[in-house]
């Protein structure tokens, strides 16, 4: 399954007032892998940025005079997004800029849907944490995802962070989808098969006298557990599903 995380900063909040995007950031997701393929570019909006727009990611319009124009990354952009599903946050937030930019140039598809699907992460938080903060910021302080080295906001930064809470979010199984050996996110080597967790045997002392507890989920804890997995297969493959 391939998905693109995917986050934009704009002039402004509303495409009514004529604002446009400044910044594209897109992270790939191979079957929940981040791939290390990414698209990101700053665009010249041809216009001011809002002095609050720009207390929240830091760019001027004098950082983008040089930089190149909508029109000429669509393109690219397109298809690094084609058939994806896109992992977004408030994405009618960012499917609307996008489709307002493709309807500036004329495009001859300027749905989102016609390239990609869309997964929005905002509302799938809401059904998680129904009554709860579901902001990015939010939500990386609930999954432990260290945000410190973001001053502002930006589109590929955000996307990283997005990416770890989305993995997180869905089931937690960002390191575990590792490959042996390989760097976990918490900056720790990935375990391998003969290294037993902090408190429990190895496998090859079983039968040996250790004697194991068994504990059969509760009819209530059984349910509680199939409603996670109801959630997690709508953001696409559960891996605890082996039918």
């Amino acid at each position: 399954m391939r998905q693109v995380v995917l986050d934009t900063e704009t002039t402004g909040l509303s495409t009514g007032h004529g604002h446009r995007i400044i910044e594209i950031g897109c992270l790939e997701l191979v079957d929940r892998r981040l791939t290390g393929r990414e698209f990101h570019r700053f665009l010249n909006p041809d216009r001011d940025i809002d002095e609050g727009a720009v207390a929240v990611h830091g760019i001027s319009r004098a950082d983008l005079e040089n930089e190149p124009r909508f029109p000429e990354i669509v393109d690219d952009l397109l298809a690094f997004l084609k058939d994806a599903e896109l992992v977004i946050h408030n994405a009618s937030f960012d499917v609307g800029f996008l489709e307002y930019e493709l309807s500036l140039m004329s495009h001859p598809q300027p749905k989102i849907e016609q390239h990609a699907t869309v997964l929005d992460t905002l509302t799938l938080a809401r059904e998680i944490h129904p009554g709860q903060r579901n902001s990015l910021d939010a939500l990386c302080k609930r999954y432990s995802i260290d945000a410190s080295k973001r001053d502002v906001h930006g589109a590929l930064i955000d996307s990283e962070l997005l990416a770890n809470v989305y993995l997180a979010m869905t089931g937690g199984q960002a390191a575990l989808l590792l490959d042996e050996g390989s760097p976990r996110l918490d900056g720790g080597a990935a375990p391998g098969r003969d290294t037993p967790r902090p408190g429990l045997a190895p496998a090859d002392s079983v039968g040996t006298g250790l004697k194991l507890v068994v504990i059969k989920a509760s009819k209530e804890e059984a349910a509680a557990h199939e409603a996670i997995l109801k959630k997690i297969r709508k953001s696409g493959a559960c891996v605890w599903d082996f039918d």
